[in-house]
């Protein structure tokens, strides 16, 4: 009996296609695919709306250094937001043959996990500020039960893209400022799926192995270092008016890692010597984003924002995956996810001195489309709806809290894995962002 190497490989690539594409995060990440945009509990308060012009947030060291120069000083800010994702599937699947797929929907997707964000800026005089961070700008974590309906397109899928980030600005006058970013990611991942060895081995075995008749399971773990950069400018045309421009730099990853796979030992000799563990390699860009915000004082009590964030998730079409198993030739998974928009309203009311509130709302498009959509990623265009507060009780403490609320469009899914798997159905999505901070100036 012979049977082709490459038709042995398909399954197993498509457990691959974010093996590479990693975060800290929860279910679909919060702003398009997996980004996160959870960087400042300050911002997050008014549904990010002028972040990057914004005059008192450290974080503006990675939404845009330009806005370093007009911080109240040198100081330390530290954040953190929980982030609690529902991700439940209704649907069906149907195998190679058209039979139903056992199993249920899986559970919630979702969970909740912690989103860290650290901040230190030093001025250095009057025109130059440096300063650095360690941020989480990518990720997410979803987690679906054993033997669920759609097992074979993804288990548990665990994606980290922690960033630091080192910045300097300059203030060519009082009107402009520019400012520079060094920025080192590191990605990991690790995922798992199902695989119908029986899909495999139904045309080779002549039927006496039928689809769903023998599951595996590959479990895939993956790490990189990569180097990107962003350029921001700050422009004050008036003494109430602020606007800032961020571009940030794609950043290609070449991951590197192990496949491991757990075969029915009844199949394992028609299988070898695919299927055995072995190295992976694929290159993953996370994508390019611009970034334009606005911040106006309205008076000594009321300040608004708004921006406007373009990412170039058109970048990632497709994952390739190169092997060092032989036996096991390169493959593809498609994407074709398409450019997004974010948009966001917001603004701060001061109560009095100590105390201030903050609201927003803002709009995220999806780049995914049904076609392609993944289990791993169930993302779909949400809203935000964002309330914040502050408390300062001297010039050198600040303590701010956030909530965030996101209505998530359904997610439909109509997928064909490599199997010949079908996955037919739509995610019931919403989050919860709750995050708090300090920033201490000396």
């Amino acid at each position: 009996m012979t049977i082709s190497p490459r038709t042995l490989i398909l399954p197993a690539v498509a457990a691959l296609p974010l093996a590479v594409a990693f975060g800290l995060g929860a279910g679909d990440a919060h702003a398009s695919a997996f980004q996160l945009k959870e960087n400042s509990v300050k911002a997050m308060g008014r549904a990010f709306a002028g972040a990057g012009a914004a005059p008192d947030d450290y974080a503006v060291v990675v939404n845009n250094p330009a806005a370093m120069l007009d911080l109240p000083g040198r100081g330390f800010q530290f954040d953190v937001t929980a982030i609690q994702v529902s991700a439940k599937f209704s649907g069906s699947g149907t195998d190679a043959l058209g039979r139903p797929i056992s199993g249920g929907n899986g559970g919630d997707g979702g969970g909740t996990k912690p989103v860290p964000a650290i901040y230190y800026v030093a001025p250095i005089n009057d025109r130059f500020s440096l300063g650095a961070a360690l941020t989480v700008p990518f990720g997410f974590v979803t987690d679906y039960n054993n033997g669920w309906v759609g097992r074979y397109q993804a288990y548990k899928s665990d994606l980290q893209v922690p960033a630091l980030t080192f910045s300097g600005a300059f203030r060519i006058n009082d009107a402009f400022s520019i400012g520079l970013s060094a920025i080192a990611q590191r990605a990991k991942a690790d995922l798992s799926n199902a695989i119908d060895l029986g899909a495999v081995l139904a045309g080779p075995t002549q039927g006496a192995i039928l689809p769903q008749g023998a599951d595996g399971r590959i479990r895939m773990t993956g790490h990189d270092w990569a180097y990107g950069w962003q350029a921001g400018l700050l422009w004050k045309p008036t003494d109430s008016d602020r606007i800032g421009l961020n571009y940030h730099s794609k950043i290609k990853h070449e991951l590197s890692g192990n496949a491991t796979f757990q075969v029915p030992a009844a199949v394992a000799p028609l299988l070898d010597p695919a299927f055995t563990n072995t190295r992976g390699h694929a290159t993953l860009n996370t994508p390019a984003f611009t970034e334009l915000s606005w911040w106006h004082t309205v008076n000594d009590r009321l300040s608004l924002g708004a921006s406007v964030a373009y990412t170039e998730w058109s970048s990632f079409q497709a994952l390739t995956i190169d092997f060092d198993n032989p036996a096991q030739p390169p493959a593809s998974e498609p994407f074709g996810w398409r450019d997004t928009w974010f948009g966001s309203i917001g603004g701060d009311y001061k109560l009095n001195e100590v105390w201030t509130l903050r609201a927003g709302f803002a709009v995220d498009g999806t780049p995914t489309h049904a076609d392609t959509r993944t289990p791993r990623v169930p993302d779909a265009t949400r809203r935000w709806v964002s309330v914040g507060i502050g408390y300062k009780p001297s010039e050198t403490l600040e303590i701010n809290a956030g909530y965030t609320h996101l209505f998530v469009n359904d997610a439909h899914v109509d997928t064909v894995n490599a199997t010949g798997n079908r996955l037919t159905g739509s995610f019931d999505n919403y989050s919860n962002l709750l995050g708090v901070s300090g920033i201490v100036r000396f």
